[in-house]
């Protein structure tokens, strides 16, 4: 092997540089260049030999002798172009030429070179190409034509002696076998290759197909499985085995089968790529718990030049899971509506809030400026009268601003309590005198039903007194006349609960999960007689989570409503220490949340 590797290296070099490219390419231009380069030289190099046992050489031998620089003629001839078809022409046309040109000397048909006719088509068929083969057919056919008009025109020259025919035509049955025998093993040599070629594949493919996340699957245009990759078991969590034939089918969700069917369907018969995302069972067993995910399949004809009939042809498809993807979605399209949501709140709560704010401004002004004027003679009674409303307006607008203050504290984390002992019971008598004449005047009856052992709490005495304040003027707001409002206070275990219950319009059960939103207010949809910010059960749902308590509410249309506030005995006993790190995370946060509004706004 040592002596023979520079001469293969040799015969590598001589290969087109294109076609080195292809391993099967490169071996059939090495098939046909090494042979040819090996045999002429051999043969020129016992040229000589030749002279000294045979003596002075014929033309015809001489002629024999010049033919082998064909051979390698057309090897360089296909190692400067890649003609592959053009040089195996080439070879058929040269050794048609010899073998007539010998035959026609030496007795025709009859020859012993005649038997070479053969060979030309077969040394053709290395080619791998019909056009090749039958261009050498037709040279040898010819060639034998052309013998057999010669001999029938006797237009042939003297044959060989008698005494020679015979080891001539043995001689030309032998060469012609071992050119033949040598022909035999390029193609056992090319055979071998290019079964090598296709396990080679076959492992690369096998190989990316055991790795690839993605699932790859055949299918036919019903969706029965061919062949599905290993992939599939890892994705599916069901044995590859399992997906063949319907398996695959069974495991989709019931509800995207139909769209699973319509893509393999239309991707056979209109031979187009399809991409389609359904559901899958993860899974065999139904009974256990079943979990569905999400899986996009791109699918294509597998015979791409159309040629196999619409009903035979087969689909190929790939498989990934988008279940991760989905959930993204998901989570955008909620984010997205609950934009849209606080987007519309906010342009009602505007709307409202001009209404609140324009019309206590619209009292101060006007009356302040009937005060002001000289030329109006104003009875002092009056003067008293409009002192009074403008200090009314004046309160109203300080607790619409207020409560539009303390709103944004909590909604920034900025809301601070101080927890104090106190008793609670003097706090709900108090709330119910101070909101008495406002619920005379709208002919709603307030009661306190106060239990006799409430205890001592510690809280913030002022939110508690807002949160009672806020809950009975909005009941007392959407009772009608001659209803009434049920304040009620008792131990309820470590917590102390407040309710308010009113005889009111009652609120809907669409509408109850939404109550306390920033912004929202129901209040539009049940009754429009009365005015408000709405920010009322927000900010009662705020002071309460910074003590800690919880809030419930129940309602009904045309029956009232019900709110119980639940806070802790002790909340600084239920507060969590306090982490700054997050603290001051939290609060960049919100000033930036902040900053990207006042922008908006701005622009």
């Amino acid at each position: 092997m040592s002596l023979l590797t520079p001469l293969w290296q040799y015969v590598d070099a001589l290969v087109y540089p294109a076609a080195r490219q292809d391993a099967l390419t490169a071996a059939r231009h090495r098939a046909f260049i090494a042979p040819r380069l090996i045999g002429s030289f051999v043969a020129l190099a016992s040229f000589p030999v030749f002279i000294a046992f045979r003596g002075v050489p014929s033309a015809l031998e001489l002629g024999v002798f010049a033919w082998l620089v064909a051979p390698i003629l057309i090897a360089y001839f296909l190692s400067r172009t890649g003609r592959y078809e053009a040089a195996h022409v080439l070879s058929s046309l040269a050794l048609t030429g010899l073998v007539t040109a010998v035959a026609l000397f030496n007795g025709g048909i009859a020859s012993f070179a005649a038997i070479w006719l053969v060979v030309v088509p077969l040394e053709a068929s290395l080619s791998a190409s019909r056009r090749v083969v039958a261009l050498a057919s037709i040279f040898a056919l010819s060639a034998a034509g052309l013998m057999l008009l010669a001999n029938a025109y006797n237009l042939l020259p003297p044959a060989a002696s008698a005494s020679e025919p015979g080891a001539l035509a043995a001689l030309g049955v032998v060469s012609a076998a071992l050119y033949a025998t040598g022909l035999a093993l390029g193609a056992e040599q090319l055979a071998r290759t290019s079964v090598w070629l296709r396990y080679a594949e076959e492992d690369r493919y096998r190989l990316l197909a055991r790795n690839m996340t993605d699932v790859i699957a055949r299918h036919d245009r019903n969706g029965a499985v061919l062949f599905i990759s290993p992939a599939a078991e890892t994705l599916f969590g069901t044995p590859s085995g399992a997906l063949i034939g319907h398996g695959l089918f069974d495991h989709v969700h019931v509800a995207d089968r139909p769209a699973f069917l319509t893509a393999l369907a239309d991707a056979s018969a209109h031979g187009d790529d399809r991409s389609v995302e359904f559901r899958i069972r993860r899974g065999g067993d139904v009974n256990q718990g079943t979990r569905f995910i999400w899986v996009e399949m791109r699918c294509r004809p597998l015979d791409e030049a159309n040629e196999t009939p619409a009903a035979e042809r087969e689909v190929v498809a790939v498989m990934r899971d988008i279940s991760e993807r989905k959930v993204h979605e998901q989570a955008m399209e909620m984010a997205r509506a609950e934009q849209e949501r606080a987007s519309l709140s906010k342009s009602r709560f505007l709307a409202t809030m001009s209404h609140e704010l324009r019309t206590p401004l619209n009292a101060i002004i006007g009356f302040s400026e009937m005060l002001t004027r000289q030329d109006l003679v104003v009875q002092p009674e009056r003067q008293i009268e409009y002192a009074r409303l403008i200090n009314e307006s004046g309160h109203h607008l300080l607790s619409v601003v207020n409560g539009i203050l303390d709103m944004s504290k909590m909604e920034t984390g900025n809301f601070e309590i101080t927890p104090e002992p106190f008793a609670p019971a003097p706090v709900v008598t108090g709330c119910c005198d101070l909101l008495a004449l406002k619920a005379r005047d709208a002919g709603v009856e307030i009661r306190a039903k106060l239990a006799v052992d409430l205890p001592e709490i510690v809280g913030d005495r002022r939110a508690f007194n807002q949160i009672l304040i806020n809950l009975v003027s909005n009941a007392i707001k959407f009772t009608p006349r001659g209803g009434s409002v049920t304040i009620s206070a008792q131990r309820d275990g470590t917590n102390i609960a407040v309710a308010v219950e009113d005889t009111g319009v009652g609120i809907g059960e669409a509408d109850l999960p939404r109550l306390g939103e920033a912004f929202f207010q129901a209040r539009g949809t049940y009754d429009r007689r009365h005015d408000g910010t709405g920010l009322g059960l927000s900010i009662v749902k705020g002071l309460v989570k910074l003590h800690n308590g919880d809030i419930e509410i129940r309602s009904r249309l045309g029956e009232g409503t019900r709110v119980t506030v639940r806070l802790p005995i002790d909340c600084e006993g239920h507060r969590t220490p306090a982490d700054p790190i997050r603290l001051v995370t939290e609060r960049a946060g919100d000033l930036a949340t902040a900053a990207k509004v006042l922008v908006k706004k701005s622009a």
